[in-house]
This record gives C-alpha cells, structure tokens and sequence, in this order.
C-alpha cells in the first residue's frame, strides 16, 4: 500500500500546475518505480482497484506493457503464465474501456506471448476467452490487430533473430487462415455495427501490412466482396479504402498474383464512375484516387504491355490528376513518374500513353496557374501553392520523357502564343506565367543541341509583357537555359540586355532572378563573357548601387566565374580592377571620423562581395602573377587600419575575417610576410572583444604557415596569440557557461587542433597547456556534435602524442610528455567524467569510437590513476542514464581489465556499459 500511494502521490503532481522542478522529479521517480520488481504487484493492484483514478489505472497498464518489453526477466518461467492470467483478467475487467486502457494491456499480452514459448497459440486463447462474447469481441479484435504491429515493430523486446524466427511464425502465419475465418463470421454477422465492421476492417489491414494474408486467400472470402460494398456506407468508407490498397500492394509480385490481379483490377476499374457521382465529396475523391494511383502504381507493367485493356484506370487516374483539390492531386504523382521511367525506356510509346501524358502536360500547366486575384492567398497559402508548383515541375519532366523535351517546350511555347493573340487587354499574367514556370522546370531536360524549340522560347521572351511576374518567370528561364546558352554564344548579348533591364526594375523579386540569370549565365558562358567584363563593371559603377546587397553579390559572383576563366595575368588584372573599388570604399569610411550607418554597411557589403569573388576564383596557385604581388601587403594595411578601427564591431569584425580566411588560401606563401601581423591583430581583437572569429583565422594562420619554423618572428607572434587567447579563453569560461559561448568553444579548439599538431612545442608550453586543457574539457559538455567532435580529436592527439611512444627520443619529446603526464594526473578523474557523462549522455553515437580510443590509452597509461578516479566518477553519474547494476560491471570488467593487463578488455567494457546505459536510456525516452 505504501507503494501505491507513493504512485497516487507522484501522479498528482501532474494534476496541477506545478513548476518545473516538480515535473522532473515526478517524472523521474515514475521511471525508477517501472524498473522496480515491486511495480508489478502494485500495478496489478491499482488496475484492479476500483477507487484508482483514472490516471494511475492507465499508469499501471503502461507499466505492465513496459515491464512486459524491458523486464520480463524479474518474473520467475515458473509465474509467466500467472502473469499472462493477470493481464488477461485485467482485460475482462476493462473490456468496455477506457480504449487507452485496453490498448496498452493488449499491447502488453502481445509481448507477453511473443517471449513466451509455453504459452502454445495465444491467439486461439484469445478466441476462447474473448472472441466468442459479443461484449468483449472489441477487445479480441484490438489484441489481434495490435499483434502483427507490435511483433513488427518493437525491437525492444530482448530475442534474438533465431528466437523471433521460431516465435513469430507461431503467433501469425500459422493463425492467418484462423484470423481469415473469424474476420469474415464477424463482418456478416447477424446485427453486426458498423463500429465493429470498421474494427474487422482495422485488424485485416493490420495483417496485410504484417505480409500475414495470402491475397488469394482473401479475395474467397466475404472480406473482399464487402471491402467494395463498404464504399457506399460513410462510417467504412475509409478503413475500406485502406484494405483495398494494402490488398493491391499485397499483390505486387505480378506473375506469382496474376489470378488475384484478374479478379480485383476490374473491381477497381468499375469503381471510375464514381469519380463522377462523388465528384463534390472531396474526402471521398481522395479515396478513389489513393485506390486508383495504387493499382496503377502497382499494376504498371500490365497497363504499359496491354493499354487497350487497361486504359480506363489510366484515364480515371488522369481525372484525378485534373481534380480542382490541389492536396490530392499529388497522391497520382508517383504514378505518372513510374510509368514515364518504363516508357521512356522504349523505342516508341503507344498512342495512348502519348495522349494521356499530353493532357497530363495541359492538366499541370492549368494546376500552376495562379487564381485571378492573387491576394485572395494567405501567407501560408500562397507558400504552400509555391512549393506545390515545383512538384507539379518533376512531373512535367516526366512528361518529358514520354513525349520529348522539345515537344513538352514546343506545347508550352503554343499556350504563350495563344495567349499574347488575344490582345494586350485580353490576356492575363496568369496565362502567361505559368506556361513560363513549366518551361523553366522543364529546362533541366532539355537538349544542348536543340534547334527549335529553345530558339523559339528565347527569342519570345523579350517580346513578352512586362509584368513584374512574367519578368521573374522568364528571368529564371534563361538562367536554367545557361547551359545551351553556352552552346550558341550567339544568344549571349539578348539574354545580358534582358538581364539587364531586370536590373532596372522596381520589384525586388524581378531583381534576385536576373542577379541569379546573370550569375548562372557568366558561370556556364564565362569563356564567352570575358569581353563583357568592361561592361559589368561599368555596370557596378553606375547601376550597381541602386541593388539590394543579395542581387548585388550575385552580380560579383557572376564577374567572378568570368575571371576564373580568363588566362592569368589578365585575370589578376581584372580582379586588381574590381577589388580596388572594393578596398578603396573599405579604407575611405575607415578614415573618415564619424562614418554613418549606412557607410559601415556599405563597407560591411563591400567586404562581402569582396569575399564572394575571392571563394570563386579561390587561387592562382603558388606563383602569383606580378599584378598581385604587392597585394596582399597593401589589402592587409587597409584590413589593419579598419579592424583597429572598427574590430569591436560583431558584424564588420566577422565580415572582414571571412575575407581575410579566403586571402590566406589565394595568397598562399605571399602572404608570409604579414602573417605575424595577422596572427597579433587576431589575438589582439579577441582579447579586446572576445568575438569568436579572431581566433578562428587564428588557426588558419597556425595551419597554412605553423611549418614554417625557421620564420623567428612567426613563431614569437604564433606563441602571443597562443598564450593571450588562451588566457582570453579562460577568463570569459569563468563567468560564462559552456553553453552560453559555443561559438567561442568551437572556434578555440579549433585553433589548438593545428598547434598541437604543426606547433608542439608552442603548444606544450608548461606555463600555458595546464589551463588550455582544463579549457577544453569545456566542449565536452557542450551539446553541439562539431564542437564535441573537434574537442575529442583534440584529446586524442595529446593523449596519443608521438612524444608519449615507448620508442620516442629526443629531450623535446621528454619535456612534452612529463607536462602531458602531469596535466592528465592533475585533471584525469574529470576528463574521465566528461568523457563518460557525455557517452551515456548527449555525444553522438558516432563520437563514442573517440572516447574509447581515448579511455583505453588513458587506462593503459594511467591504470592505477584510472582505479581511483573511476568510484567518483561513476557514482556522479545519473542513475536515470547509467543504471547501477551498469556502473557495478562496469568497474568490475575494468578493474579485471587492469589487474590482468588485458587492455583489449577496456574497449568491450565501455563498449557494454554504453549499450546499457542506451537501453536504459530508450526506455526512459518511451515515456510513461
């Protein structure tokens, strides 16, 4: 009794509106009370008690259903079947509900018989007991529509392969004709409800999703003859368009079903005239297309061998792709996409697959037009109809493939034609734009060596209305058509003229698409563009500054792909050109006293454009040409001067590192001779501001120049940085958490990564590496995957150190490893912590090879160390995540480990202290 108001006392607190903590503690003792063997008994109790309330009667048969998954095995072989009356009699007692109740019960017998074996045919038990009375039929009929799903689906349950291979079979193959039988007594019974129907119905789809039921075996029994009858009842009609279609899926094997397929397709087949009479239910539209879309999805070798026979389901699923419901007609999607991959394969394609991809192409290109008023579209209307276009765009390449992309364009380019002949004031946008959008979707299929049919489009274009919307539609097509843009130069100077005058718009959107036209054109054309890069940057003086700053910098990625492919020298000059307006607006608001908003963003601007070209043309390579040799000294005097200035600054501090991070890959070796600059202006900005991306060009420095040992003052400048980040590092972990600066965390251990590796003796400093390793247990307990990734490898190269080798000579390696040793001495027991707390924890699964390298080197270096840290630690760690009987065999199997040198041992003992911990875990994530 104890036991049950501890229950009853800890589910009152969800009664209320407590706070957090008392939701947590709540929540934690439950969890602990369904591990306990005490659970079982005071569950059975409270099931049974008749003043429980609701909410600790559905706990208990939870827990039931729980314990019958994870803790079978605190119940004697001897007292499992008495465990299986107690569940079945809990059944009788709740046999009218609540439905919540019987569930979880059923759900808990279902496991019960999966694990055990005396129990000889638990589904003719279940007949005897609740089958045979119409008041607990119900209950029969939810355990054995639960029974396939939870044998199939709970991989919880602890059996092997072997022992679920023997099991299974048992409990369903061997009842699937029993399970037929008394399906089909029900669904004709005398004075049978609908409810029960719908519940009959439930449970056979059950066993078709589980492959339980022979089709041929259905299709001789009532069940299939009432599937269709169904249909016409509203209350069946859903649950019996599910069993059509997992009937129809179940058939799939053509030539092993093909008796099956004869009878149940022209059932299907004569079901296309409702289409007509139910045309206004939409729900029931639904129905018929999902039934429609299966069987031809399913049955598509037999339409595309024999179409003359199986015509009328493909003209019933072409009604349904022309349905006025734009959530429905997807559900024929697939369908059109799998036949199309079939007839695409053919030398030639019926007559009546080309007209029936022909009307598919008109059906498509109607479903993308926009209504007439276009502001009668909610926000989220509006998104989802955009979203919905691009899929309709993959079927119309589909199209594409049956009937040729030239014809596909050539129809599209009729309906434009068509349009603009009724007259300026006669045509809508609408009639035009969606036309357009097909074109662009369907440009990805095009042929470079069309003739005809992309000439025709590109030389329309032009002449089209005005429209903000046809602007931007066209606009997308030239830059999806860049590529046979490419293959006939010729249309090179329409297409920039169109772009251009895109750039002249007053609609934003209109703006973005030729940024993007433009960009795509100048990176598939580039070998062509390089006499128009005078003009672009013409462009850029006058016109440039009226863009927004996204259509802005595609107009700099576009000249930079041009760049790219001009011969080097001219190249450099080209990008001299384009950069000095860059840097000289840089260095002119670093001058000036009080720049204003808008000039810091127009610097902040400038930078990035700077930066988009420099990722394009990333390198000339180690020689540079003679027109960038001074530059990198004379761009890091501006960069210098403007971060002095304004590197306090988040934004522009972050804006001018990302351009310095692609000047260190272009400039390469040329840029040595300001690298300690660099290096002192980073370690400087974070100490000053701790804004992260200081130290992260801190380590690209470390990593591009580190090697170059001879370079005195690189190596003094390298150590400062080294030293005051660190330093900067430790200060802001000692008022802020872990969580509170992942960008800080990540960044920093991302510098000491290149250090430990190319700069040792930089990065072993006895005065400094104390504090940076206490530092860097920090990413350990971050949640944030790259930054615990990151923090391992770093752990595993100090810990796996080349210094630390038996073999490792040289009085360097001496010094490092006795500082090594003495740090891992000193803070060992909570690397240990951290290491463990964040496998059973939030590391990812892909992180736990890590910390086993790490643990075993520690413990083979460190055995004695590691049997003292090892209590402490393990007793810190949350029961809820690490069990003790894990944590008892888990010191167990290490101390054995040690004391017999079998350091293979250490990874199979972390490795099953982890695979308990996850189970115990999963169990908690299941919930109550």
């Amino acid at each position: 009794m104890a036991d049950v108001q501890a229950v009853l006392s800890a589910l009152r607190v969800f009664n209320g509106a407590p706070d957090k903590t008392s939701l947590e503690e709540a929540n934690t003792w439950l969890q602990d009370f369904q591990h306990s063997p005490e659970a079982w008994t005071t569950c059975n109790v409270l099931l049974l008690s008749p003043d429980a309330p609701p909410p600790a009667k559905l706990f208990a048969a939870q827990t039931f259903r729980t314990k019958v998954t994870y803790d079978l095995d605190q119940v004697n072989s001897e007292n499992r079947m008495a465990l299986r009356d107690t569940l079945l009699a809990a059944l009788q007692t709740y046999h009218t509900g609540p439905r919540t109740i019987i569930v979880q019960l059923c759900l808990a017998v279902a496991g019960l018989a999966l694990q055990l074996p005396a129990w000889e045919n638990p589904v003719q038990t279940m007949i005897e007991t609740f089958g045979k009375n119409p008041a607990t039929v119900p209950v029969f009929l939810q355990f054995l529509t639960l029974l396939p799903e939870e044998l199939n689906t709970n991989t919880r349950i602890p059996l092997t392969d072997e022992e679920y291979g023997e099991r299974a079979p048992k409990l369903l193959t061997r009842n699937a004709h029993k399970v037929l039988d008394i399906l089909s007594m029900y669904i004709q019974a005398q004075g049978v409800t609908t409810v029960i129907q719908r519940e009959v119905f439930g449970c056979l789809r059950s066993w078709l999703v589980a492959g339980e039921v022979p089709p041929v075996d259905l299709v001789n029994t009532p069940l299939f003859t009432f599937a269709f009858e169904a249909l016409d009842i509203d209350e069946l009609f859903d649950i019996a368009i599910d069993v059509l279609c997992e009937l129809v899926n179940e058939t799939q094997e053509i030539q092993d079903n093909i008796h099956v397929i004869q009878v149940v397709l022209p059932r299907i087949i004569d079901l296309k005239s409702r289409l007509v009479t139910d045309h206004d239910d939409a729900e029931k539209f639904r129905g018929y297309t999902r039934l429609f879309s299966q069987a031809g999805e399913t049955y598509r070798t037999l339409l595309v061998e024999d179409p003359d026979m199986y015509y009328p389901l493909v003209t019933a699923i072409g009604e349904c792709s022309a349905y006025h419901d734009l959530d429905i007609v997807p559900i024929t999607f697939p369908f059109w996409m799998r036949v199309a991959q079939m007839l695409g394969k053919k030398a030639t394609v019926p007559p009546f697959f080309q007209d029936a991809y022909k009307t598919l192409m008109s059906v498509v290109i109607g479903h993308l037009r926009f209504p007439a008023d276009i502001s009668t579209l909610t926000g989220q209307e509006a998104d989802n109809f955009r979203s919905f276009r691009h899929v309709m765009g993959d079927t119309l390449k589909d199209c594409c493939a049956v009937l040729r992309t030239d014809t596909c364009l050539h129809a599209a380019y009729q309906l434009i034609t068509t349009a603009l002949a009724k007259g300026p004031n006669n045509v809508t946008w609408q009639e035009i734009e969606a036309p357009l959008f097909a074109m662009r979707s369907m440009g990805a299929e095009i042929d470079n060596g069309d003739k005809v049919a992309v000439p025709k489009i590109l030389d329309l274009i032009p002449q089209l209305p005005s429209h903000p919307r046809v602007r931007y539609a066209s606009l997308l097509i030239i830059a999806r058509y860049t590529e046979w843009i490419n293959e006939h130069p010729e249309y090179i100077h329409t297409q920039l003229q169109y772009i251009s005058t895109g750039f002249e718009d007053t609609d934003a959107e209109v703006n973005a698409a030729a940024g993007q036209a433009l960009k795509y054109l100048c990176q598939d054309s580039k070998q062509h563009l390089v006499d128009f890069l005078p003009t672009l940057h013409t462009f850029l003086k006058t016109t440039g500054f009226k863009l927004i700053q996204d259509d802005r910098r595609q107009v700099y990625e576009a000249i930079a792909h041009v760049i790219s492919a001009m011969p080097m020298e001219r190249a450099a000059e080209s990008l001299r050109t384009f950069a000095l307006d860059i840097l000289a607006l840089v260095h002119g608001v670093t001058t000036k006293p009080n720049p204003t908003k808008e000039e810091l963003e127009q610097a902040s601007n400038g930078l990035e454009n700077l930066e988009t070209m420099f990722y394009v043309i990333r390198s000339f390579g180690e020689e540079l040409p003679s027109t960038c040799q001074n530059s990198c000294g004379e761009a890091w005097t501006i960069f210098d001067n403007f971060l002095l200035k304004f590197g306090t600054n988040y934004d522009l501090a972050e804006r001018a590192t990302r351009v310095i991070r692609h000047g260190i890959t272009f400039f390469g070796n040329a840029g040595l001779p300001v690298a300690p600059s660099v290096a002192a202006r980073m370690s400087q900005g974070f100490d000053a501001t701790g804004i992260p991306s200081y130290i992260w060009i801190g380590g690209k420095i470390v990593a591009r120049y580190g090697d170059e040992k001879q370079n005195v003052e690189l190596q003094t400048a390298i150590r400062g940085m080294y030293e005051l980040v660190s330093k900067k590092a430790v200060s802001i972990l000692s008022v802020k958490a872990p969580g509170d600066i992942p960008d800080v965390l990540q960044d920093y251990i991302q510098m000491l990564l290149p250090l430990v590796d190319i700069t040792p003796n930089i990065f072993f400093d006895q005065n400094i590496f104390p504090s940076v390793f206490r530092a860097s247990l920090a990413g350990l307990t971050v949640v944030h995957s790259d930054i615990v990734f990151a923090t391992l490898d770093l752990f595993r190269a100090i810990i796996m150190h080349e210094c630390l080798r038996p073999d490792a000579s040289g009085t360097e390696h001496t010094q490092w490893a006795t500082v090594i040793r003495g740090v891992v001495r000193e803070q060992g027991y909570d690397l240990t912590g951290y290491l463990l707390s964040g496998m059973i924890g939030e590391f990812p699964e892909d992180a736990i090879a890590n910390v086993v390298s790490i643990f075993r080197v520690m413990t083979t270096m460190f055995s004695q160390e590691m049997l003292q840290w090892l209590p402490g630690v393990l007793q810190q760690l949350p029961s809820a995540s690490a069990p003790n009987q894990a944590k008892s065999q888990f010191l167990v199997d290490l101390t054995a480990a040690v004391n017999e040198r079998n350091y293979d041992r250490v990874k199979y003992s972390i490795l099953t202290f982890n695979r308990m911990s996850r189970k115990a875990r999963e169990r908690r994530r299941v919930g109550l």
